[in-house]
Parts: C-alpha cells; sequence; structure tokens
C-alpha cells in the first residue's frame, strides 16, 4: 500500500508534536474577532466530523450570539449534492471528494468547490478493551473485513488466525459504517485495496455506534475515526509486516508509519477570484485558530500544522 497522501503533505511541513497529546502548534495564530458577524449557515455532511462541528459551532457562536448554525451528519456522500443544491454552505468530509462528485458539482457552476483541510485523523481499527491482539498488518485487515481480498491474503474469520490461540475457534463480529459514510469509501479504498466489504459487517449508521457495539462486545471488531475513541475499546496497532505495527498516533500519522491517516475536510462553494461570504469565511478562520485547532484536540483528532492553516486562511481572505 502507497503513503497516503496525507503523509507526504504533513511529513515535510512541521515538527511532530507529543504522541500522547499533541499540542498546537503556537505558528498558529489566535482568531481575530470582527464586528458585522451574522446569519444562518448550514452544514450537511460527515458523521465523523459531527462532534468537531458542534463544537466548532458553539464556540463561534459565543463570539458572535447572532449567528444560528444548523449542522446536519449523516455521511460524507450527502455533502455534494447539499452544496450543488444550495442547502448547504459547508460540506464537512471524511474523505477527498470523488471525481464523479466534482464533475456534477463544476456542470452545476462551472467551476469546482474549495477543499479546505481543517484536521487530521488516524483511522483506527478499534477492538474491545480486553482483546489481548498486539497488532495487525494491512493485509490481515484486507482478510477480517473484504470478501475479494485483493491484498492476497487468505480469508480471517476466526481470532485464533491473527495469534490469538487462546481465542481459538471464536468468530471475528464486524463492525462497519454504511455506504454513505466518508469513513467506508476511504476504508475500502485504503485498507481494503478498492475491495468489498463482506456481507457479515455490521453497518452501523454512525462512528459512536461503531464504538459503542465493539464496547459491549468482547469479539468485536471495527474501524472509525480515532476521535470516537472511548474506555471500552482501544485502537490496534497496525503495520505493512507483521511486528511492524505502529500507533494511532499523531506522530504516527506524520511520519507515514501508521498507515490510515488522513485530512479531514470542509467544503465550500465560491467562485473563483472572489471571497466566500462573510459568515462562511470567519467560521472557516475560526476552525484554523489556534481556538479551532484546540477544540480538535479536545476532540480527540489531531491539529493541522501552521503551514495548512496558512493556506486555508489564504483561501477565504
Amino acid at each position: 500500500m502507497k503513503i497516503l497522501p496525507v503523509t507526504l503533505a504533513l511529513a515535510a511541513l512541521c515538527g511532530v508534536a507529543s504522541a500522547e497529546k499533541p499540542k498546537v502548534d503556537p505558528a498558529i495564530g489566535e482568531y481575530k474577532q470582527v464586528s458585522g458577524v451574522t446569519g444562518n449557515l448550514n452544514s450537511i455532511g460527515s458523521d465523523t466530523l459531527n462532534n468537531l462541528m458542534t463544537l466548532w459551532a458553539e464556540g463561534f457562536k459565543a463570539l458572535y450570539p447572532n449567528v444560528n448554525i444548523q449542522i446536519e451528519g449523516k455521511g460524507s456522500a450527502t455533502a455534494p449534492p447539499a452544496l450543488i443544491e444550495g442547502t448547504a454552505q459547508i460540506g464537512p468530509m471524511s474523505r477527498p471528494m470523488k471525481s464523479e462528485e466534482l464533475d456534477a458539482f463544476e456542470k452545476k457552476y462551472g467551476y469546482k468547490p474549495v477543499e479546505i483541510k481543517v484536521a487530521v485523523d488516524a483511522l483506527a481499527v478499534f477492538v474491545h478493551k480486553d482483546n489481548p491482539i498486539k497488532g495487525l498488518t494491512m493485509q490481515q485487515v484486507d482478510s477480517i473485513f473484504s470478501s475479494t481480498r485483493k491484498a492476497g491474503g487468505q480469508d480471517i474469520t476466526t481470532w485464533d488466525k491473527v495469534g490469538l490461540k487462546d481465542w481459538s475457534g471464536r468468530a471475528l463480529s464486524l463492525y462497519g459504517r454504511n455506504s454513505a459514510s466518508g469513513t467506508y469509501g476511504f476504508f475500502k479504498e485504503h485498507a481494503l485495496a478498492k475491495g468489498d466489504f463482506k456481507s457479515t459487517v455490521k453497518e452501523q449508521p454512525g462512528s459512536s455506534a461503531v464504538v459503542q457495539g465493539i464496547s459491549g462486545d468482547q469479539f468485536g471488531i471495527g474501524y472509525s475515526g480515532i476521535g470516537y475513541i472511548t474506555s471500552g475499546v482501544r485502537a490496534v496497532p497496525l503495520g505493512k509486516e507483521e511486528g511492524q505495527y505502529a500507533e494511532a498516533t499523531y506522530e504516527n500519522c506524520l511520519d507515514g508509519s501508521f498507515p490510515l491517516a488522513r485530512f479531514l475536510y470542509i467544503y465550500i462553494n465560491v467562485k473563483p477570484g472572489t471571497s466566500p461570504d462573510k459568515l462562511t469565511s470567519e467560521f472557516i478562520k475560526f476552525i484554523v485558530s489556534k481556538a479551532g485547532q484546540e477544540v480538535v484536540v479536545k476532540d480527540g483528532y489531531f491539529p493541522i500544522p501552521p503551514e495548512v492553516s496558512k493556506e486555508v486562511l489564504e483561501q477565504v481572505k
């Protein structure tokens, strides 16, 4: 599996913060409050970003009481149609837009939407907190979740097949997201090599439901953004080779050793050569400020490097 784009973008950009509790880089500036920000802002898209969007909205509304922000998180696939139809100004997505989504938007408006990077995520494979497994290779992950096994491994249906001899014959209980989810799409592309999921994967409507299911199922295993981790589950170290596993930490996302690192995005509709409306622009400036990125850390995700923040500020000025 190739190094993900997030690694290439991030590894050269910044030093690595603490793996335990990443810090927002001090080079990311404070948000500067301005006058005249009012109105309604609608956000439709990713469930993975649901908590983040809610926290960002709360922080922004504290600065601007006359702003009303509505958030709907039913999956990344719902963002492009909402932007095209104009029912949302903000489209959160946990994966990049697909070419057909970009084409549909461009057909309507004559230009492509603007992609904003707002956080870094480790797409984690979770197991029950009492599961003793030390790590999984990406080929094993494919063999566990995929019916097509494009990574070339043998079918894995029981825990002894991944080294848990005490659990011989115990079936893996699989949890995942539905096809509207960007997390589903990202996992399918990068963990299953664009293969198909097994029919035995219990599809959940949201990331929290995946984690909740695993926390109540000793033999459960599933995938979700690292921000949804709870005390009832743990993230399995992953690697390309057996015994060479990397934890789902900020450091390992930045240096490329964790194989399922990704950016989280917001898409907006901005005609080239123009600026977003004031409300949308200020909301995004808040997100990529020190205060907004501290929200990212608080919610369990990883902050963007200062160079990415600067890039976003250029996009919305």
